[in-house]
Parts: structure tokens; sequence; C-alpha cells
């Protein structure tokens, strides 16, 4: 639940500006704030399934952006660039070469 959670998350934070802004608030009170569905639904005087209609909903829209827009995909391959160059340069002189590849690696995803 928690790796669903953390995923949530940063599907929020890369596409929130497509969603509407009940969904927004709906989302970030569940996923953020850790709202309850009775609480998000006494909040906005709905039923609790009004809210997890609306939540599931948005979760399968979040999905669908990140299918075809990769953001958060890109993020994730970039901090793993990162750390692989953050490495390779602790570990002494990294070859010209091997330092090209990572940047053209990184220039990839852009």
């Amino acid at each position: 639940m928690l790796e669903k959670t953390t995923r949530m998350n940063y599907l929020y934070d890369f596409y929130q500006s497509l969603l509407t802004p009940k969904q927004r608030s709906y989302m970030s009170l569940y996923y953020l704030d850790d709202f309850s569905l009775g609480e998000i639904a006494e909040e906005y005087e709905v039923s609790r399934q009004a809210v997890y209609d609306n939540i599931k909903r948005t979760e399968v829209m979040l999905e669908e952006y990140e299918e075809k827009l990769l953001l958060f995909h890109k993020f994730q391959e970039r901090i793993k660039l990162i750390a692989n160059m953050k490495e390779m340069l602790k570990e002494g002189s990294p070859s010209a070469e091997a330092l090209k590849e990572a940047v053209a690696e990184l220039e990839k995803l852009d």
C-alpha cells in the first residue's frame, strides 16, 4: 500500500495541473493529508462512495497520463543515471568516455 501511495503522490505532483479542482482537492486530502474517505465526504457533504469513485477515476486518469507522457518514468531514470555518475566520481577519475555516455543517456530522456 505504501508503494501505491508513493506512486500516486509522484503522479499527482507531475500531473495535478491536468486535473479538475475537485479532483486535485480529493487527491490532495486523501494522499497528501491522509484524510479518510469519510472525512473527505463530510468536508464536501457527499457520500463516501462518491469520494471513493472520484479518487479511483482520478487514479486511472493519472496512470493514463503517465502511460502517454512518461514524466515519472523519466524522472526515475534521471535519478538512476545521476546516482551512477556520482558513484563513478566517488570511485575516482571516471573515464571521459563513461561520463560522455552517462550525459548522452540523460540527454535522451529530454
